[in-house]
């Protein structure tokens, strides 16, 4: 097959936070758009229970926030790798086994870019993140598996899988000169992840680059692991936590932990949280956070509340701090989060991902003053103490950003016209 004919695959960044899916035409841009000309699909399901639909992406999101009853479910990724997904979960009155949520997500990724192509997709390259879980190689190869098993379910015929940051890499490689030892960091929604490749103009024809790959890395830490660190921070002291109990001990956190979570968010409405919260506010010294507390889930605004600490995060990027109104809990109410705040409630953080890029080099061998360029790729690399980091470790290495949401699609493609033409 020459390039000159449309790949017979796609590839499919699966994501945290977002989606996007690849393919490989000639003359035109790598990426499929999924949702009003956009190349990426939030990935968010919102099951409205007034017209008993569900819906994805950044309409999911908006009919939510406009107040439309429902379930939003969102970081769907999260799941692989964790016990929930062998588990159900309650939608629209009926219990939906968290695999078949999966199932509907990808599924839809898969129908969207069919229908933009005007063509059927028999196989497919699934990125996937250097580790699903931290040193447990058993559960790792099970959530591959799972994504696997659903991507057959949904009709794919052929399903592999490419790392992430590799991906990246070829992504990178199809835009350089000259050799380079390239440090890919790519941090998504819930995982960090490295690898140290040789790349170079010549090498992209090449089938086996096992030899080019030095290593790989990474660590369970991405963009909702700093959103709930931003939120325990800056927000829930708001909301009790922190508070004393009469006792001199601390409120206990595990209601606040999950509301700075995504995935665990609704679990606070539940009757037997509500109880648990109710008992305890009689011990408590100062009853002015958990009264807010209540406020919140009385309104059910978890989901709002931390879609404001996402945003929040965002916007510390480029600015030195932001108010956030809360007048939707309580009239009045508002934080001021700076970015040094943010920046420290992230630090343990930050320790972690150097670490991981400390022992991905021993691992390769390879010294700090060796690597001649770092490639920054995921929607979370744009966090500017993230990046100060890890560049600081690698003082001769040139500092180059990818398309941040789009460079592992665009890899992912490229694999698949590798591997199936």
């Amino acid at each position: 097959m020459t390039n000159q004919t449309p790949a017979r695959a796609c590839g499919i960044d699966f994501g945290t936070s977002n989606s996007t899916v690849g393919w490989h035409r000639p003359g035109v841009d790598t990426l499929i758009a999924l949702e009003d000309g956009k190349i990426t699909l939030p990935s968010v399901v919102f099951f409205n229970i007034e017209e008993r639909r569900p819906v994805y992406g950044r309409l999911a999101l908006h009919e939510y926030l406009e107040g439309y009853e429902g379930r939003l479910m969102r970081s769907l990724k999260s799941l692989l790798g964790s016990k929930l997904i062998k588990h159900d979960t309650s939608v629209l009155g009926t219990a939906l086994p968290f695999k078949d949520l999966l199932g509907m997500f990808i599924g839809e990724l898969k129908k969207r870019a069919e229908a933009n192509a005007g063509r059927a997709f028999d196989e497919v390259v699934l990125g996937r993140p250097v580790h699903f879980v931290d040193d447990d190689k058993a559960a790792d190869q099970e959530a591959q598996d799972t994504l696997e098993e659903v991507a057959k379910k949904i009709g794919f015929k052929e399903v592999s899988f490419q790392f992430e940051p590799i991906a990246a890499a070829f992504d990178y490689e199809s835009t350089i000169e000259r050799e380079e030892l390239v440090l890919i960091v790519d941090i998504g929604g819930g995982t960090s992840d490295f690898s140290l490749i040789r790349l170079a103009p010549e090498r992209h024809t090449i089938d086996n680059r096992h030899d080019d790959i030095l290593a790989t890395g990474g660590v369970h830490i991405g963009g909702t692991d700093f959103d709930k660190q931003l939120s325990l921070q800056g927000v829930m002291p708001l909301f009790g936590y922190g508070s004393r109990m009469k006792s001199g001990a601390f409120m206990p956190t595990s209601h606040h932990m999950n509301l700075a979570t995504w995935h665990t968010i609704n679990s606070v409405y539940s009757q037997k949280s509500q109880l648990a919260l109710g008992s305890m506010r009689y011990d408590i010294e100062d009853t002015d956070g958990i009264d807010r507390l209540f406020k919140l889930i009385d309104q059910r605004a978890g989901h709002w509340l931390a879609m404001e600490v996402e945003e929040t995060k965002i916007q510390l990027t480029h600015a030195d701090n932001r108010l956030v109104a809360l007048d939707r809990i309580e009239p009045g109410l508002s934080v001021d989060m700076s970015r040094a705040l943010f920046e420290g409630a992230i630090d343990t953080l930050l320790e972690r991902v150097r670490g991981s890029v400390t022992q991905l080099l021993g691992d390769a061998g390879v010294g700090v003053e060796q690597v001649d360029t770092v490639f920054f790729t995921g929607g979370s690399s744009g966090i500017p103490a993230l990046r100060n980091s890890v560049a600081a470790m690698l003082p001769n290495a040139r500092h180059v950003e990818g398309n941040i949401f789009g460079s592992i699609g665009s890899g992912l493609a490229i694999e698949a016209r590798k591997r199936y033409g």
